[in-house]
């Protein structure tokens, strides 16, 4: 039962419906996230993500640029969810996160999606930006479980969570794959609109690390369980880049899986902060990545 999903032991103890009834407590008024805005989503009040009770899916698709242990050979079962709690200046997925393009999407609809990126081969289920929406997400799975889902749960997120949610998510989640974004609260009061935003990922990712652990990947080379960290390297913020990277080494685990990503261009509102609209550098880029190898993280990536 090594690589089973935890959600089938939880299931199977009887314990989804107390989770479930816990998390949908959060709804009325909404306080799923660090923002607290206390929306009275049940009634169609839009707090700060914008995001209404129903849930709103952009698509579901099995993806092949998430990480390899992720992707394999058959895609990472990826659903993207409209909305999102930080409205990054920088989003590169902004017509969903921002704009919330998407569609509607009932409980049975979002279990039967499941299923089908199950049977298409996919090595998981991925939930891209569910922070908004996981009390619907987690009553959706266990209706996918009820007809059949057992691959991984990977809970894709910014990292602005609610420490209370995310500890109710274990038994819940197997892989977690935060973002780091900043660790500097003026960058992030900038960028992020959110200047507690270092202070909140810390101990979100330190709870996930409990729960979950390093990064476990089978002999398929497909993860099973654990945390995968993401950090977008950015153009002038290389100290801050250090920061998270020491942060990691130092709090969370030297044998942490971290994707160090070059991707970073200006999208949305960053052309007009002058210190972030551009592409990095290739030195910016190298930088950071010879910085994670020089103190000890040993599963640092450039994937």
């Amino acid at each position: 039962m090594k690589d089973f999903p935890v959600y089938l032991r939880t299931k199977a103890d009887g314990l989804f419906d107390t989770i479930i009834g816990e998390l949908e407590s959060h709804l009325n008024p909404c306080i799923l996230c660090p923002r607290q805005c206390r929306a009275s989503r049940t009634v169609d009040d839009l707090g700060y993500c914008k995001a209404p009770y129903n849930l709103i899916i952009s698509s579901a698709f099995p993806h092949f640029g998430e990480e390899s242990p992720l992707t394999g050979s058959h895609g990472s079962g990826t659903i993207f969810l409209a909305h999102c709690n930080l409205k990054c200046i920088f989003c590169q997925n902004y017509d969903i996160s921002i704009y919330g393009n998407g569609s509607p999407c009932s409980y049975s609809q979002l279990a039967t999606l499941m299923m089908e990126l199950q049977v298409r081969g996919c090595h998981n289920i991925n939930f891209v930006t569910p922070t908004h929406y996981v009390p619907h997400l987690v009553r959706a799975l266990s209706m996918a479980i009820g007809m059949g889902l057992s691959v991984p749960i990977v809970y894709n997120c910014g990292g602005y969570e609610s420490l209370e949610v995310i500890r109710l998510l274990d038994g819940i989640v197997d892989i977690y794959m935060p973002d780091i974004k900043l660790l500097d609260s003026a960058l992030s009061r900038s960028f992020c609109k959110a200047e507690n935003y270092p202070e909140v990922v810390k101990s979100v990712i330190k709870e996930m690390q409990r729960q979950v652990g390093d990064l476990s990947i089978n002999t398929r080379g497909i993860a099973t369980r654990g945390l995968l960290i993401r950090h977008l390297v950015m153009p002038s913020c290389g100290e801050d880049t250090k920061n998270i990277l020491r942060f990691i080494r130092e709090e969370i685990s030297h044998n942490a899986f971290v994707n160090i990503m070059a991707q970073y261009h200006p999208c949305n509102r960053a052309e007009d902060y002058p210190e972030i609209a551009r592409r990095i550098s290739n030195s910016e880029y190298s930088e950071a990545l010879n910085y994670a190898r020089d103190i000890g993280l040993l599963r640092a990536t450039d994937h």
